[in-house]
């Protein structure tokens, strides 16, 4: 059963724009707190539990502030006219709405939403009220929500945890790396080595996807219908974001540290085969962008990537605009002025780059998908953190950035590099995306596939009509078992054809 509290304002009650009252309950905070408090409204049509920026922005209105220090017991006066996104919350229409607040003290809400350890109030439902001209909302902070349990092993999947040289002397703090690690079912009755799959998640993931699809791969390869390897489930997670295993002037030696310190240490723990060919990479969006630009940067470690709907792996489409040297494209505006749309869901625009670049800004000051992006590829800026790629008043991008973020075009990199590269990339790159991918990276794909194309590799990609990044590995005819399956299938008789040489 749902208790809120339900206010009802009189219009006449009122005298100055919508602020509000947060108090931080003693019961959640003894000690205080601080962190980036944000304040959600909503219309009132629908209750709900709790309140969250959500998958299209300004379907929920945000406002954040950062709070250095939030005593416990006190109340901060918070003005959602100052930071806010889509509107000043005093522009919002006369109504009925609801509010919630939420302290996000380790700065994460950009990049996983609410998650553990965030402190946050009821959700609080004023009827009749007039944001232009109201009396202030009593927001009381006084739940937590509860840690997520850490992962524990079972027979078949283990947790691996390691802390890297490489990142900690970067960081001046101990970095650990993270993995799940499944195992074939007769893993522990014989004594044979095997191949390894190492798959990246997309961006809000992390390697306990190896729980969740542990009991699956384990049943698969018992029944016959996947090869027994090992499966390695990497964490891509990181304070600023996804790091997407790319050497970064902000964020470190991720490459480094997987290829020289990681796997290493995996190989000594596990029986895996410790050669080029029985080491495969896989994974989607974030993690497709992962996997490829780890076969393309390593490719005597790995023996070949299975990446789907990557992010842009061409940078004359990073979702649309061309951000290569010399671009002097807007981030937020198309040729004809209108908007640049990134989001499509059946065939319709339904949100711009400019909404998701500027309730990004909101959200968190660091971690999100975009700025995530310039954490891995931008030069560090004056204050430390990552130069912008793109002025978030006016989407003008920077040229500086723009040649800094050249090093990390997959394309850019293959075809300067083809009379070394393209020999070690013989049948090892796969690329799979849908046509009408819901963040339009088929553009970037295609672009990249055209290249392989005209280099003889025909077979290096696949663009599925009428899929999207969410449908992908659903059932196609080019692949009646699902994607997974057929991914699966592809690496053992790669892995076979390399132990008849």
């Amino acid at each position: 059963m749902r208790f809120a509290l339900v206010v009802s304002f009189s219009v006449f009650a009122a005298a100055a724009p919508l602020r509000f009252e947060v108090k931080l309950d003693p019961s959640v905070a003894p000690h205080g707190s601080s962190g980036r408090l944000l304040v959600f409204l909503a219309d009132a049509k629908t209750p709900r539990e709790v309140l969250s920026g959500g998958f299209v922005p300004g379907e929920t209105w945000i406002a954040a502030k950062e709070v250095e220090f939030f005593a416990s017991g006190s109340t901060i006066v918070f003005d959602a006219d100052v930071t806010a996104y889509p509107k000043p919350f005093s522009q919002a229409a006369p109504g009925d709405y609801e509010f919630m607040a939420l302290l996000d003290p380790d700065h994460s809400y950009a990049r996983s939403a609410q998650d553990g350890g965030d402190l946050y109030s009821a959700v609080v439902t004023v009827r009749g009220i007039n944001p232009a001209d109201t009396a202030p909302v009593k927001l009381l902070i006084n739940k937590l929500t509860p840690m997520r349990p850490k992962p524990v092993d079972t027979e078949n999947v283990k947790l691996v945890e390691f802390v890297s040289p490489m990142l900690s002397k970067f960081w001046g703090r101990p970095i650990t790396m993270r993995a799940g690690v499944v195992l074939p079912p007769d893993y522990a009755t014989s004594s044979k080595k095997y191949p390894t799959v190492y798959n990246v998640h997309g961006f809000g993931g992390d390697h306990t996807g190896a729980w969740r699809s542990g009991p699956a791969i384990s049943k698969a390869i018992t029944d016959g219908r996947r090869f027994p390897m090992v499966h390695v489930f990497l964490d891509a997670s990181f304070t600023t974001g996804h790091h997407v295993f790319a050497d970064s002037v902000n964020n470190g030696p991720w490459g480094r540290a997987l290829t020289e310190e990681l796997i290493p240490h995996l190989e000594k723990q596990f029986r895996l085969i410790s050669k080029t060919p029985a080491r495969f990479l896989t994974g989607h969006s974030s993690g497709g962008w992962s996997t490829m630009w780890l076969e393309v940067n390593y490719p005597d470690v790995f023996g070949g990537t299975w990446s789907t709907s990557p992010d842009p792996v061409d940078l004359h489409s990073f979702t649309g605009i061309d951000v290569t040297p010399g671009s002097t494209q807007n981030a937020y505006r198309n040729k004809a002025g209108g908007p640049l749309n990134l989001v499509r869901m059946n065939g319709k625009e339904i949100a711009s780059f400019e909404q998701f670049a500027r309730a990004e800004e909101v959200q968190g000051e660091f971690g999100g998908q975009i700025a995530s992006f310039e954490w891995v590829w931008s030069p560090k800026g004056p204050g430390g953190r990552p130069m912008k790629m793109f002025n978030r008043e006016t989407g003008e991008q920077d040229p500086f950035v723009e040649k800094a973020w050249e090093k990390y075009d997959i394309r850019k990199i293959v075809e300067t590099n083809w009379a070394t590269l393209g020999p070690k990339l013989l049948g090892k790159v796969h690329l799979v995306v849908g046509s009408e991918d819901t963040f339009h990276l088929e553009e970037a794909a295609i672009m990249f596939c055209g290249f392989l194309k005209s280099k003889g590799r025909e077979d290096a990609c696949e663009v599925v009509p009428g899929r999207d990044h969410m449908n992908l590995y659903q059932k196609y005819k080019t692949y009646p078992d699902g994607l997974e399956i057929r991914i699966d299938q592809e690496m053992r008789a790669s892995f076979e054809r390399s132990q008849k040489r």
